[in-house]
């Protein structure tokens, strides 16, 4: 993908400030994610809660990216989910508030709690902040195989579809089901949420073609779809463990992950995506 406009100003860089140098509880968030994978379940919530060693500070937000490609990309990234998601709420009769995304190194503190590089590229509905190691972009190239600016544009956009899900109230109803559900109940509406956030960047990047400053490039849409194969709940289980829980999934498969970022491109219509009362998923 190319983006020829102005940035994001929406864009605040803890990078580079002398803090945070020190992940959250070290590489217990790590053995905390690979154990929670091995008993099925997600324990991401146990690494949020980890002690931070340091504090990152001096907030650079909507500073200049031009000698700094990587905060470039994801900057004109962040602007074109603007772009399409304001005409999406206008559409609706509703306004759209943008997020911002928070780039960190290693760990820092959010409104949800201590967050580590660990848990990967995170929404957090208490501050309507997107916040991403871009260190996790080398993991996804290295260990998952999954190359391509566009395989990285596709992980902004799904944090933004959980953004859109805030506003229009989704996250809330999920999250107020989960003291009446089963573990096993609630995981499937988890996926349904992942699985709508999935479809979300789908549409994002159905209508972004459209847009004057961005241009999708031959092979962008493959290089998006190998990535959602890539971080399935099925798949990731079977790296780390060799064992498949289907009950403790809480992002989807590679398979509904797929159809579902492509059922959003190929529709480009909002109306497509409810996971909650499809009858596949």
């Amino acid at each position: 993908m190319q983006w020829f406009g102005k940035g994001s100003d929406n864009v605040e860089d803890h990078r580079g400030s002398g803090g945070g140098k020190f992940a959250l509880g070290g590489g217990v968030g790590v053995i905390i994610i690979i154990i929670g994978l091995f008993l099925g379940e997600d324990l991401t919530g146990l690494v949020n809660q980890l002690p931070i060693t340091s504090e990152q500070t001096n907030v650079k937000r909507g500073s200049s990216a031009d000698d700094d490609p990587e905060k470039k990309f994801v900057s004109g990234v962040l602007a074109s989910t603007e772009q399409v998601w304001t005409a999406q709420f206008n559409q609706l009769g509703l306004r759209y508030e943008y997020p911002t995304l928070s780039l960190f190194e290693e760990g820092i503190q959010t409104a949800c709690g201590g967050a580590s590089s660990a848990v990967g590229p995170f929404y957090c509905p208490g501050d309507q902040k997107i916040y991403i190691d871009l260190s996790f972009y080398n993991e996804l190239r290295n260990r998952f195989g999954a190359n391509g600016d566009f395989a990285q544009a596709y992980v902004i956009a799904h944090e933004v579809g959980h953004h859109v899900q805030n506003l229009l109230g989704t996250s809330e109803k999920v999250q107020s089901a989960r003291n009446r559900l089963s573990e096993k109940e609630y995981n499937k509406l988890s996926v349904m949420l992942e699985l709508q956030a999935d479809f979300y960047a789908g549409l994002w990047a159905h209508h972004a073609q459209n847009l004057r400053d961005f241009r999708l490039d031959s092979g962008d849409i493959e290089e998006a779809l190998t990535a959602a194969n890539a971080i399935g709940d099925d798949k990731l289980q079977k790296q780390a463990t060799r064992q498949i829980v289907p009950d403790s999934f809480t992002h989807g498969t590679s398979a509904q992950r797929m159809y579902w970022f492509k059922k959003g491109f190929e529709t480009g219509d909002i109306n497509q995506g409810d996971t909650f009362n499809a009858k596949r998923l």
